[in-house]
């Protein structure tokens, strides 16, 4: 895991998965915009993560509320960075 002080964003995926590299590209520039940093977990790094998560990844969480899987929301993202700021 990439710990990153004060992250909010947290991705879920796997060192393999393209999908889970897209999701953090198409996120990256959304995250630097708001000043928020993106923490990356590897799920195989972890066998209670591995087990919960498995299949589903890439899955993003924005303060512990998982927003999406397998596909960036970005309005789902939006709408939760909308309510965490008001």
């Amino acid at each position: 895991m990439n710990s990153t002080p004060g992250a909010a964003f947290i991705l879920y995926g796997r060192a393999w998965c393209h999908l889970c590299e897209d999701m953090r590209a198409e996120l990256a520039p959304l995250a630097a915009r708001h000043g928020l940093a993106i923490d990356w977990v590897d799920i195989d790094e972890d066998p209670a993560l591995e087990a919960r998560y498995n299949e589903l990844v890439p899955v993003l969480a924005l303060d512990g509320v998982e927003l999406c899987r397998y596909r960036l929301d970005a309005r789902a993202v939006q709408a939760a960075l909308d309510a965490r700021s008001a």
